[in-house]
């Protein structure tokens, strides 16, 4: 197994406060690394530190053989995104343009409707990303993603606000991606019932850094892992949406 993504003592900052300290990670390629934690654990922090949109305040983070330009990046939801002016194809291909230096070739237009087709977007190819309900929304972002993702694909909480058979379905090809493909994937997950279905890795922050960082078995056996799982499990069955995930 090729490692793709090592972590040296990294420590970030958001706001000027410590969330991570001394984090030491790793990916290898094929992997699927699902990163859990409460809210304010420094995810979408470390998420945007691997994007290199947030610098470290110490320690490094080691690509080898995975270029910039072979990140699918799905970032969280924001507001300015949902106004984006442009059609679904256009946002789409757009997530080419890294790679092909602003030259779009018949190959990535064949690559974009692979992936419209593939997340059930063909039809409203053509419609406005401002039109479309959040669920398209994030179906578009994804496909975009998926263009972008040589080698990796970096996902920041990629089914929030959907519901649940909608993240049903995104996850079953996301994780063909992973699985079929061989695409290394890092996701943000609230769901820690999911995650250890799909991923390869947990890595569950609390604490200023690592509670867990291991293989699914580990984690189901560790003291963070039962006590997530358990209260998961409670506000499942109990009909609540859990919050702190």
């Amino acid at each position: 197994m090729k490692r793709i993504l090592t972590t040296k003592d990294l420590t970030l900052s958001y706001e000027k406060q410590a969330v991570v300290s001394e984090l030491n990670i790793y990916a290898d390629e094929g992997d699927c690394l699902c990163i859990l934690g409460e809210n304010g654990s420094g995810k979408s922090t470390l998420i945007k530190s691997l994007m290199g949109l947030i610098k470290p305040v110490g320690g490094e983070i080691i690509y080898d053989g995975v270029k910039r330009s072979e990140i699918g990046y799905l970032p969280q939801q924001s507001a300015a995104q949902k106004d984006f002016p442009a059609s679904v194809y256009e946002i789409v291909l757009s997530g080419t343009l890294a790679r092909s230096m602003g030259f779009v070739k018949a190959e990535h237009r064949k690559e974009a409707e692979k992936n419209m087709e593939l997340l059930g977007i063909t039809a409203i190819k053509n419609k406005s990303f401002a039109a479309l309900s959040g669920g398209q929304q994030q179906r578009v972002l994804l496909a975009r993603a998926f263009c972008a993702a040589k080698k990796l694909l970096v996902l920041d909480e990629p089914v929030t606000g959907l519901d649940p058979l909608v993240s049903a379905e995104l996850y079953a090809i996301i994780e063909e991606k992973n699985k079929k493909e061989g695409l290394t994937v890092i996701s943000v997950s609230h769901a820690p019932e999911r995650a250890c279905h799909s991923a390869s890795k947990i890595l569950h922050l609390g604490g200023g850094g690592a509670a867990f960082f291991g293989d699914v078995n580990g984690y189901l056996e560790s003291e963070i892992g039962k006590k997530y799982l358990c209260a998961d499990d409670h506000h499942h069955h109990s009909g609540e949406r859990r919050k702190v995930l």
